[in-house]
């Protein structure tokens, strides 16, 4: 007996739905995986927000590069830094690892590591055009 062809009244989904209105999900995002939001996405994140919010109030630095790097060189009696300036190449490289992992103890949650992040952008943003972190209103020069 020949097969009919299904009718129903409801539209037909599109090919990249299967028949409960999806397809399988891809092994990318399925347990145990992690999502792709990590710790670093919100790092990046987090830098790229403050440096837009940054670029809008300082006009200096609107040709300045914001780079994100892991880990700074530094002697062991130093104090690690968390950001280098390099005004010859307008550039600030801030440092994921040390801003991320120096929070003081009890603070190691994400709002204390957004607030760290947020921090050290704008005191490196700050020392980079020579004004202090808190005085984002003031457009003299």
């Amino acid at each position: 007996m020949p097969r009919r062809p299904r009718t129903s009244a409801a539209p037909r989904r599109g090919a990249r739905h299967g028949r409960h209105g999806r397809l399988g999900r891809s092994e990318v995002v399925r347990p145990p995986l992690a999502p792709l939001d990590g710790r670093i996405d919100r790092f990046d994140l987090t830098v790229g927000t403050a440096v837009e919010f940054l670029r809008g109030t300082w006009p200096e630095l609107q040709d300045v590069r914001f780079e994100i790097g892991a880990m700074p060189a530094f002697e062991a009696t130093d104090e690690v830094p968390r950001w280098y300036l390099d005004r010859e190449n307008r550039r600030i490289v801030l440092f994921r690892l040390p801003i991320e992992r120096l929070l003081p103890p009890g603070h190691d949650d994400n709002a204390h590591r957004r607030m760290a992040i947020e921090s050290a952008v704008f005191r490196a943003a700050a020392e980079y055009v020579g004004r202090e972190p808190w005085d984002l209103g003031g457009h003299e020069h």
